[in-house]
């Protein structure tokens, strides 16, 4: 666990974020959403946390290389503005943006992987696996296979993109890419490491990332769409 103060004791008056449930949805709209509510907000605006899946699509980063992209075959590719190199997001896979005023929190962006991570991490062990992060190369990883991405994008001082977290899906198209960069890197998922329902593990890394993000309040409901 890492040991750090919670940002609730450096900000007591932090509102309630803003859970949005979108079930699944194309990657692009919700990027550029994203992108329009990051551009938007002011100091008063509460955070967001967008909780969605995609259809099969692979994501390049901004400093993203093509040659990491083996076979890409019939999956679109598209390229973004976030941090990392390229990773693939599919059914199966929960997929969580936290849409965060860092400044307000007082934290900054190496601190706020490090939270998203922790929260994989306590998911994890809530299941008995035994997951770790690596400095080298953001993500949760069990027994060096990764089952978590990160990829953040910090903008007036707000970030947005997120994390994706392996629950039960196709794994195939992480062989047509070199995952995150790295060539020959071993991907899983929770259900391959034990039996579980993902609304249940959906729900438990909401709770979890609250714990890690320090905020006190329960999440506010949001419309199940696109703001």
């Amino acid at each position: 666990m890492i040991s750090r103060p919670a940002i609730s004791d450096l900000s007591p008056s932090l509102p309630a974020p803003v859970l949005r449930r979108l079930g699944r949805v194309e990657y692009e709209p919700v990027w550029r959403a994203m992108q329009d509510f990051t551009d938007r907000r002011d100091e008063s605006t509460p955070d967001e946390i967008w909780v969605l899946q995609h259809p099969p699509v692979f994501t390049l980063g901004q400093a993203g290389r093509p040659e990491h992209l083996l076979a890409p075959g019939e999956i679109p590719v598209i390229q973004v503005d976030r941090g990392g190199q390229v990773t693939f997001h599919g059914p199966g896979q929960a997929v969580v943006y936290p849409l965060v005023d860092l400044r307000r929190l007082g934290i900054g962006v190496r601190d706020m992987v490090e939270r998203l991570e922790q929260a994989v991490i306590d998911v994890l062990a809530h299941y008995g696996i035994e997951g770790a992060a690596r400095r080298d190369a953001p993500g949760v990883y069990v027994e060096g296979a990764k089952i978590a991405a990160l990829g953040l994008r910090v903008r007036r001082g707000c970030s947005f993109h997120g994390l994706a977290f392996n629950i039960d899906m196709n794994l195939e198209p992480f062989e047509r890419i070199n995952p995150c960069g790295y060539e020959g890197l071993k991907v899983t998922q929770l259900n391959d490491l034990v039996n579980v329902a993902p609304g249940e593990v959906e729900a438990r890394l909401l709770q979890r990332l609250m714990v890690a993000l320090g905020y006190n309040d329960a999440f506010v409901e949001g419309p199940s769409n696109l703001p």
